[in-house]
């Protein structure tokens, strides 16, 4: 009997990617490759990479170099593929890879090789068209696609089948969802947008026989009376939502391109509320972004005290090559001041429930 090549995946970064990863397992077992645990027993190693900052895409170079550098005369040279999100901003063939693979030829035809003690992973979409300064991902994965709802209503029944109770539908902004379906398009905090289908989607998804349906990402400038009223409606959507928010002051929120201002935050957390008593949120926020002084930091504590987030992901800025924010203002503020500030956000939201 011959034996299988070894195949070992690494898998840096979001929600999305590990959805990726998931088909990428798949798409090299069908061509006879098994899966393992440890890069020093595979012949073929794949790194799924993030970019979402500098750090992430670091650690990536940094296997790559391990890896190279634990070769020796007498063991056989490992293939290394790269794919995911530092693709397509590479200009050139990375040092030390053997061939740079689009995620996109891995079709989502493919099978997802899903893990059985956790919730489904479903990509409604990729890509996204907001451009907020600081992000690079519009770069890294292009304008948003939204997949056929067919599509994706007959993976969430393949995933029934197969046993699993939860799903969790994916997208950098799952709110605009099939908005390149070519819908009507309507004004949202004083921005244009497409009118989004994802709350008929998310519909559609909660009738089904699930314990519960969560989604991410999700922005505040497109989240609609219509999403609201489908999530007060199902009991099997997740009540924690992930609403990120970034910065309390209306002054950094420009400079990030945000699309909405502080009270326009806050009154959507309330019009949530009304409708969904038991709703809980999350959030993410950039701590130290170019401008952000005292005062504006305290516009920030000031959201966190007012909402009450159940957790909050605390980033401090640094500036990623090839956004807009990297190239008109300068990382004004000091890392000791951004860690003060980490802490002050720590312990306000994320201790508390110690």
């Amino acid at each position: 009997m011959l034996q299988k090549n070894k195949l070992y995946l690494k898998t840096f970064g979001c929600a999305q990617n590990e959805s990726d990863s998931e088909r990428v397992k798949t798409y090299y077992q069908d061509k006879g490759y098994k899966l393992v645990d440890d890069w020093k027993k595979a012949d073929l190693v794949v790194i799924n990479s993030c970019v979402i900052r500098e750090s992430a895409e670091n650690r990536v170079y940094g296997l790559i170099d391990e890896i190279r550098k634990a070769e020796n005369s007498k063991s056989k040279k490992k293939k290394i593929i790269l794919t995911g999100c530092l693709v397509p901003i590479s200009k050139k063939t990375i040092k030390g890879v053997d061939e740079m693979m689009p995620i996109k030829k891995i079709s989502f035809k493919v099978e997802a090789l899903r893990d059985k003690n956790r919730a489904a992973l479903i990509t409604i979409s990729s890509g996204c068209n907001n451009y907020c300064s600081y992000c690079i991902v519009p770069y890294s994965r292009g304008k948003e696609i939204s997949r056929k709802m067919d599509d994706i209503l007959k993976e969430v029944d393949e995933v029934i089948k197969k046993g699993f109770k939860e799903v969790v539908l994916i997208g950098q902004n799952v709110n605009s969802y099939g908005a390149d379906f070519g819908e009507k398009s309507i004004v949202s905090m004083g921005k244009k947008r497409f009118l989004s289908v994802f709350p008929r989607l998310l519909e559609k998804v909660a009738k089904k026989d699930l314990k519960k349906v969560s989604f991410i990402s999700s922005n505040p400038w497109d989240f609609s009376d219509e999403l609201i009223n489908v999530i007060a409606k199902y009991p099997n959507i997740d009540r924690l939502l992930h609403l990120p928010f970034q910065s309390g002051d209306d002054e950094i929120l420009k400079r990030m391109n945000r699309g909405y201002n502080k009270k326009e935050y806050l009154d959507l957390v309330k019009r949530i509320r009304k409708e969904i008593p038991e709703v809980r949120f999350s959030t993410d926020i950039i701590i130290g972004f170019p401008g952000e002084d005292e005062k504006a930091f305290q516009n920030t504590v000031d959201v966190c005290k007012k909402v009450g987030f159940e957790i909050a992901y605390l980033n401090k800025y640094s500036p990623r090559r090839g956004t807009v924010s990297a190239k008109l203002y300068q990382d004004d503020i000091p890392m000791g001041e951004k860690k003060r500030r980490w802490n002050i956000l720590n312990n306000l939201v994320n201790q508390k429930k110690k």
